[in-house]
């Protein structure tokens, strides 16, 4: 019985919290603070006075609806944000006071109830919002910026005050949840992307947030649906911000100074500069006569709906092809160029010159809203490129060798390798390497026709665009990785038969192996397989080698 009374109180309370923070447009401090709206279409003017019980001014004060995009954001705060200021209360303690007590000094009242503090640092953006829609934007440095974000600014400072000045406090989670998930306002500073904001400050919400649930999702449920309530804000916002501001928040081109528009706002005259012009009363003058008409001349012919007269003269076509039919008499008014002044016989005029950009025709692609793509650069055949040095060269423990072109055998190119080098190869042409001792691993990448004699490795060779390439082993090899290498031979020693070999868009890949043991005898060609089958069985995919028998 105890408890069902208790549950009836805490009901009856909450009703009436919601009744007093109901706005209404009788109250002009909540206009004043951004908090209501006036749906009415109109209101008595505030100099009607009453005489003998009635109005002796019916002057009505005509109020136009507020843009779409503010409407959306009072839905927000009448739902999602008053939801989570009421489950605050439930908590009570340092959240109550943190999101649900406003400061002294900064009295703003909505019926009898302070607002809250969250409900207010939404209520000062909503503020800035319609001033957004009143006001030419300002620069962003300027300081008559930071005085319009100036309310925002300090009811986001309040709600951070709290957080440091109870960092012992058991409920410093739901104190930092809220500091951190507050920032999400600042989505109205940014130009592009606000979503982005709104993002990265759920993320340092859920940090703190999360924490609170993993600590009373066995204690106290309410806690859990107070974090969830919070987060549902994010989504709502992120939702808003997506339809109304997706590029960033736009501000009104021909609207007036920003500080006249944040004054009227503050002075609840947000709705005067947009009243419709005032009607012409019945008794005005009567509208000026028609023009006469001067010798009765007929008014023009009507244009055509686009503009374009479509009267053709039959006798213009005629006089074309009868240009057409004098022959070469046709270019006898033509300029003869000068040959000094063309430039198919003359180059400096085509590198020196540029073709003036002529009128943009009606019909052309950029008039249509795009235009077509420039083709791409194609990179220069390795025939005209530049030629650079050969370089061999030892930096820290790796091994630099590129450029070499056209190495004769007689010349090998030799490495002293040790156990913790790596070696590079890269743009090398038709050159035998030798590397002596056991390294750790080698790399060649964009070579033709380059033969490499290795003794032992500690890793792998892996060779990448390089076609018609050969590698011997004359000792141990864990591992070889062929990326689009169209031709090879890799002769495997006695040492190296277990010698892993992966591939990847190769061809004409053969592996020659060493007869095992002690035998002796010739080295045995086998080809790694190019073409394969792949069936479903049984839900699986199975991959097999095609073989092609004789």
């Amino acid at each position: 019985m105890n408890n069902l009374t208790t549950l009836i109180k805490r009901l009856e309370a909450a009703t009436s919290r919601l009744e007093d923070m109901m706005p209404t447009v009788s109250d002009p401090s909540a206009a004043r603070n951004g908090l209501a709206s006036l749906p009415e279409s109109g209101l008595t003017a505030p100099g009607a006075e009453v005489q003998n019980g009635s109005f002796a001014s019916q002057t009505q004060l005509a109020v136009a609806p507020l843009p779409p995009a503010i409407d959306d954001f009072d839905a927000l705060i009448n739902g999602d944000v008053k939801t989570f200021v009421n489950m605050s209360e439930e908590i009570g303690g340092l959240v109550a006071e943190q999101v649900s007590t406003a400061t002294p000094g900064y009295e703003a009242h909505l019926g009898n109830v302070q607002v809250a503090e969250v409900l207010r640092a939404f209520a000062a953006e909503r503020k800035f919002l319609i001033v957004t829609t009143k006001a030419k934007k300002p620069d962003i440095q300027s300081p008559v910026y930071m005085e319009v974000l100036k309310d925002l600014q300090s009811t986001m400072g309040v709600v951070n005050d709290i957080r440091e000045a109870n960092r012992p406090s058991p409920l410093f989670g739901h104190l930092t949840t809220v500091s951190e998930g507050i920032n999400v306002l600042t989505w109205v500073a940014i130009e592009t992307k606000p979503v982005d904001t709104i993002t990265e400050s759920l993320s340092s919400a859920q940090f703190w947030g999360n924490r609170v649930i993993k600590e009373y999702k066995e204690k106290d449920r309410t806690h859990v649906q107070w974090v969830q309530t919070f987060y549902r804000i994010f989504t709502s916002l992120t939702g808003y911000v997506k339809q109304h501001y997706p590029s960033g928040l736009t501000w009104n081109p021909d609207g007036i100074d920003p500080l006249q528009a944040n004054e009227e706002v503050n002075s609840g005259d947000h709705a005067s500069t947009r009243s419709p012009p005032p009607q012409p009363s019945a008794g005005g003058p009567p509208p000026p006569p028609p023009l006469p008409k001067f010798n009765n001349a007929p008014p023009p012919p009507p244009m055509p709906p686009n503009g374009v007269s479509t009267s053709r003269n039959p006798s213009d076509m005629g006089a074309v092809f009868d240009e057409i039919s004098k022959g070469e008499a046709v270019t006898s008014k033509l300029r003869r160029v000068d040959p000094s002044s063309q430039t198919h016989k003359n180059p400096s005029l085509r590198a020196g010159s540029a073709v003036p950009a002529g009128p943009i025709r009606s019909d052309s692609a950029s008039s249509r809203g795009h235009r077509s793509p420039t083709p791409g650069i194609k990179p220069k055949p390795e025939s005209m490129r530049t030629k650079k040095p050969p370089k061999k060269e030892l930096e820290g423990n790796k091994w630099l060798i590129e450029n070499y072109d056209s190495n004769p055998p007689s010349e090998m190119l030799e490495i002293e390798a040790h156990i913790s080098h790596s070696i590079l190869i890269s743009r090398c042409t038709k050159t035998t390497i030798r590397v002596i001792g056991k390294a750790n691993a080698i790399s060649l990448d964009n070579c033709t026709r380059v033969s490499l004699i290795i003794d032992s490795l500690v890793s792998a060779v892996d060779v990448i665009k390089s076609p018609r390439f050969e590698l011997q082993v004359l000792g141990t090899l864990p591992t070889i990785m062929l990326d689009q290498v169209d031709g090879a031979a890799v002769y495997l020693g006695k040492e190296s038969l277990g010698t892993e070999v992966f591939t990847s868009k190769c061809t004409g890949v053969n592996v020659n192996l060493a007869p095992p043991g002690d035998e002796e005898g010739d080295y045995v060609e086998r080809a790694l397989p190019e073409q394969m089958k792949h069936v479903v069985r049984d839900g699986v995919m199975v991959s097999e080698i095609v073989e092609h028998s004789g």
